[in-house]
């Protein structure tokens, strides 16, 4: 099914199975993790919800994490601005993980194998290009490669090549969708990482109990499960960009800019 997704958003052209993501398997984490939900190309909130997290960062001792959950492009205003934003240096004393999204899986594939009537354009992909100053597209392949690597920065297209499918420390695991249910970690599926949809009532997940991080999945507000916590608030269409702060001995605490 996954696969067919991916040939319908390639406009039905058959491509050879791509090479698994890094996933990032930590034997120990930090005192805090802040886990930020899916952007798409709202910078504005990315910028304020940083504010909001490096500000709470300077009241805590210890080591900070800061995990993005994947999907900064499409269907948002500033997609380009977000990928600005994530290939510069955070502003506050934090680690930072960036995990891959489909909507960046996607955004590659039309970079390889870009057309006019790729099937990503209308998966946000043209809001994208809009950011890039890009507002129109020539119908030949040749010169639409060359308008795509005159107007993209490298560093931005290496940055979505290099992002990890997957984190994990004990007790939890950060993807952008999903674990596929009784599948070890280190065995887990790109195509799932970051397509699948798992249900709200899953009773287990992976082969371990772990707690799922993840995003993919808009919701009205953010859910936190005894084996799932799913930070997509839809910021594109609600205008509320949404993470949680996980802190050791303490519960998970929601944290909202709009």
């Amino acid at each position: 099914m996954i696969r067919g997704i991916l040939d319908f958003l390639r406009g039905g052209v058959d491509t050879p199975v791509t090479v698994q993501r890094q996933k990032l398997l930590f034997e120990g984490g930090p005192d805090h993790i802040y886990a930020v939900g899916d952007v798409h190309g709202c910078d504005d909130l990315l910028g304020r919800l940083e504010d909001l997290i490096f500000e709470d960062c300077r009241k805590r001792a210890g080591t900070k994490w800061l995990i993005m959950l994947g999907d900064y492009v499409d269907r948002g205003p500033k997609s380009a601005s977000v990928l600005d934003r994530l290939t510069a240096k955070p502003r506050a004393d934090v680690k930072r993980f960036c995990l891959a999204g489909n909507h960046e899986e996607v955004m590659l594939d039309f970079l390889r194998n870009p057309s006019s009537d790729h099937r990503w354009l209308d998966f946000g992909g043209l809001e994208t290009l809009y950011s890039y100053g890009l507002h129109k597209l020539p119908a030949n392949r040749q010169a639409l490669k060359n308008l795509l690597h005159s107007r993209i920065p490298d560093e931005h297209v290496a940055f979505l090549e290099s992002l990890p499918s997957m984190l994990s420390i004990p007790g939890f695991c950060f993807v952008h969708a999903g674990l596929r249910d009784g599948v070890a970690l280190a065995e887990q599926e790109d195509a799932d990482l970051l397509w699948l949809r798992p249900p709200a009532n899953a009773k287990t997940v992976a082969t371990n109990g772990v707690i799922a991080i993840h995003g993919h999945t808009p919701v009205a507000k953010v859910q936190v499960g005894p084996l799932q916590i799913n930070v997509d608030t839809g910021a594109y269409m609600s205008g509320i960009l949404s993470a949680v702060r996980l802190s050791r001995r303490s519960v998970p605490e929601i944290i909202q800019c709009s």
